[in-house]
């Protein structure tokens, strides 16, 4: 796959060809789960020593991010699975974003990405509780074990809300689709219900809040707050690509394009310019296009020139 042109973080390898990044915002929310996890493990085995309680809350830390890495290479390799490209996979403060390139072509292709994230998680859930209950006797990959498959069960029924951009939101998209036939309506459709969960969200972040779960409420505040401007620009984004299909470039370029003569002054040009108020112009010797000159380049110029 090739190197994106933008890089949307540090590089941190790459799986089944796809670059995985990490954004710097990542940093942010992997030292707040470590200092969370080593806080409630010291909580629960107070007779572990601090190497074994800092020691377990960062490698099951590492253990949910992969978690995340293994949700979205679900959807990424699926999309692939359908020729739809994928362009990189980053790890960032909210968790993990497939940038998959354009959208599926069939509500069917739309369905079976979307689902393939929860139900990776899903099945996290199940082979960490298995884990847990095989190696019961060692009290640290039990703790472990137990929080990741409560974290990936969570993830999982998180993401199966219906309301976009979450994978709930996209399956809902593709249900819709199937049924209207319209994907622009499905999207709305999918859009609304992701903005109505974000408002959700947000007051109930503000009544947690309230209530005196600042960190709890605030960050509720902040999740709200991200779906629904996602949503919006989801369907915003969507909404330009279907009133833009089938339009050329030639139904919407200027015929009437501005010339000047090759041999009038730059100060004749500058009162040309005042006077029609087109930037630019094609510069014509003989009747003959032979360069461009625009106002950003005469303003290069000093003006003693």
């Amino acid at each position: 796959m090739a190197q994106p042109a933008h890089s949307p973080g540090l590089p941190l390898g790459r799986a089944f060809g796809i670059p995985i990044y990490l954004h710097p915002s990542w940093f942010i929310i992997f030292l707040l789960i470590t200092l969370s996890l080593r806080t409630q493990f010291s909580s629960m085995h107070p007779h572990w020593t601090p190497a074994q309680h800092w020691t377990l809350g960062l490698v099951t830390s590492l253990l949910f991010f992969a978690s995340v890495v293994f949700h979205e290479l679900s959807h990424s390799l699926v999309a692939k699975r359908y020729r739809i490209p994928v362009e990189s996979i980053t790890l960032f403060v909210f968790g993990g974003l497939a940038r998959i390139q354009k959208e599926p072509d069939k509500a069917s292709q739309e369905f079976n990405i979307a689902i393939a994230g929860p139900l990776s998680s899903l099945f996290l859930a199940g082979c960490f509780w298995l884990i847990a209950r095989q190696y019961h006797g060692n009290e640290l990959v039990v703790a472990a074990a137990q929080w990741l498959a409560e974290i990936n069960f969570i993830l999982a029924v998180f993401n199966l809300l219906p309301g976009f951009p979450l994978d709930g939101g996209r399956i809902f998209r593709g249900i819709a689709w199937a049924v209207t036939k319209d994907f622009t309506r499905s999207t709305r459709m999918a859009s609304n219900a992701g903005k109505l969960i974000g408002y959700l969200m947000i007051f109930i972040g503000i009544w947690q809040a309230l209530n005196g779960n600042w960190v709890g409420g605030l960050w509720t505040v902040f999740i709200g707050w991200f779906l629904l401007s996602a949503a919006q620009e989801s369907f915003a984004q969507v909404a330009i690509r279907s009133s833009l299909n089938g339009v050329l470039a030639g139904d919407i370029m200027n015929r009437d394009i501005p010339t000047v003569a090759r041999d009038i002054s730059l100060e004749e040009y500058v009162h040309e310019v005042l006077r029609t108020g087109h930037q630019y112009h094609i510069v014509t010797g003989v009747g003959v296009p032979v360069g461009l000159i625009s106002l950003h380049a005469l303003r290069a110029l000093p003006p003693s020139e």
